[in-house]
């Protein structure tokens, strides 16, 4: 689990394709001593496992599910990358809960200065965007961000000074492309109302099914 509070941004020393999966080699800054194997780091947004440690680097492998999901695809050597390690229970929790878990990948199709701030709108598929809401939170490349509007298959976000020099949102142009996690409890409720309605119809647990299933 982490905030979307980015803690620093890495580059990517080396990226190996395997297959439909990757092992993916980040430069960072983290204490070596601070990180051990087996530790989560989100990777812009990706959670990610530690799977070797050197002198100011480490090794991930990315499932072919994450490469599927993400645009770790556009990934090489030498690409800035936003780094997170996983939240602490002691932690306060400035941002939001952000899974590491990236639902989609969106295309910024504006960038423009608005008072001193950044203003990008993004493009996301549209199974994706009932899940944003104005003014609700949403990850991208693992930076917690608040949603200034949704639009029919946009969201718009505005960048402060502080997170456009600190986050690799600098270095993104029109048609880039970033991950994308929304906000996980619009998922849980879009869950429990299928529930709630499958019973309704008459899908939920009886009897009849537990025997149907041999549980009776």
């Amino acid at each position: 689990m982490f905030t979307g509070l980015i803690e620093e941004v890495g580059r990517v020393l080396k990226i190996e394709l395997k297959g439909s999966s990757a092992k993916i080699i980040v430069a960072a800054g983290f204490p070596a001593d601070e990180v051990k194997i087996g530790d989560s780091i989100a990777v812009n947004g990706a959670c990610l496992t530690v799977v070797e440690k050197g002198s100011g680097a480490f090794t991930f492998d990315a499932s072919p599910e994450t490469i599927a999901r993400t645009s770790f695809r556009n990934l090489k050597s030498g690409s800035p990358v936003n780094l997170e390690r996983a939240l602490r229970l002691s932690d306060r929790l400035a941002g939001h809960l952000v899974a590491g878990h990236v639902d989609c990948v969106a295309a910024i199709s504006e960038r423009r200065e608005v008072s001193g701030n950044m203003l990008y709108v993004f493009r996301i598929p549209r199974e994706f965007i009932k899940y944003v809401a104005e003014k609700g939170s949403v990850a991208i490349d693992g930076i917690s961000l608040t949603v200034n509007a949704v639009a029919l298959d946009t969201i718009s976000v505005n960048i402060i000074p502080l997170t456009f020099a600190r986050t690799t949102l600098a270095g993104k142009r029109v048609g880039d492309e970033v991950n994308i996690e929304t906000d996980m409890l619009c998922k849980y409720i879009e869950r429990l109302m299928k529930s709630r309605d499958d019973k309704e119809a008459g899908a939920g647990l009886s009897l009849e099914l537990l025997a149907k299933n041999g549980f009776l």
